[in-house]
């Protein structure tokens, strides 16, 4: 039985493939965080693989608080770079095939086109720049890599976008939201389900795994406005959602104003069907209400 090693387990995507799993009775599935292994210390690291040999890593785990990276560049850097460091190199020598999540945040937002992998990366912020240098580990470090970039995730587990508008929804009559900032909402069930396709196809055909850098949200298009707008109607909240300009809420890092991405490298390679965001949208809601 082969092995699937998940760190980062208790964010949002290591939630919804650990809910997956179930579905997944070939694999031994490792689901670890913190607690269970320090992916900062390299010592660690190799005594775990020694003992468990995962034949896959699927790493979620991230410094995801994007303007407080802006304050903490040290402890942005350690989780999302020189840790994925770690783990690229330890992959490598344990032959094991390194799945590892980053963000549209490497991209500076002034496409005009859905971005696709060859697209040139310009970080704006903090976060961004310590994800790419994450990503650049990987490629360096490790030889049967696949790096998803992925946009404005949300889930049923832990605190998201979703989540404090339905909260906010129950509390205001109205709220103001940017509407000059578009992108996709990425339902992490959906990702998660992605994942464990490749992983499956992999192990049942090795040359499946195919490495490289590829896309994931969901299909279409949006606003943080339209977003929240459809969020209130799919809930039957009566909170009114105006729309403002990102440049009358400003924020410590800087945001892309354009990060959708191209999806048709991992549906050709892996043959990935993907739902529309307002599709995942309200099947989250279904299970949130």
């Amino acid at each position: 039985m082969q092995t699937i090693l998940i760190t980062g387990s208790k964010g949002q995507l290591g939630n919804e493939i650990k809910k997956l799993s179930v579905n997944y009775a070939d694999f031994n599935f490792l689901f670890t965080d913190i607690e269970e292994l320090d992916i900062t210390n390299i010592d660690a690291l190799t005594s775990f693989f020694d003992i468990h040999k995962p034949n896959y890593l699927i790493n979620c785990a991230a410094y995801t608080a994007v303007d407080n990276a802006e304050d903490e560049p040290e402890k942005a850097d350690l989780i999302n770079h020189e840790s994925v460091d770690n783990l690229a190199k330890i992959s490598n020598q344990f032959n094991t095939k390194f799945i590892h999540i980053s963000t549209d945040y490497v991209f500076d937002g002034q496409n005009y086109r859905p971005y696709t992998e060859i697209d040139a990366e310009n970080p704006k912020s903090v976060y961004g720049t310590t994800k790419l240098d994450g990503e650049e580990a990987v490629q360096q470090h490790v030889e049967n890599h696949i790096i998803i970039r992925t946009s404005w995730l949300y889930s049923t587990f832990g605190n998201n976008f979703v989540k404090t508008m339905l909260r906010l929804g129950k509390e205001k009559e109205q709220l103001t939201v940017i509407f000059d900032q578009i992108g996709t909402p990425t339902y992490a069930n959906d990702l998660a389900d992605a994942i464990l396709q490749i992983v499956s196809k992999s192990h049942k055909k090795e040359e499946a795994f195919k490495s490289g850098i590829y896309h994931y949200s969901n299909e279409g298009a949006c606003s943080w406005y339209d977003f929240s707008t459809e969020i209130m109607n799919l809930a039957k909240l009566n909170c009114k959602i105006k729309p403002i300009l990102g440049r009358n809420y400003p924020t410590r890092a800087a945001r892309p104003f354009y990060s959708v991405l191209d999806k048709s490298k991992i549906k050709a390679n892996f043959g990935i069907e993907i739902p529309h965001w307002k599709k995942s949208l309200q099947n989250c809601l279904t299970e949130l209400l």
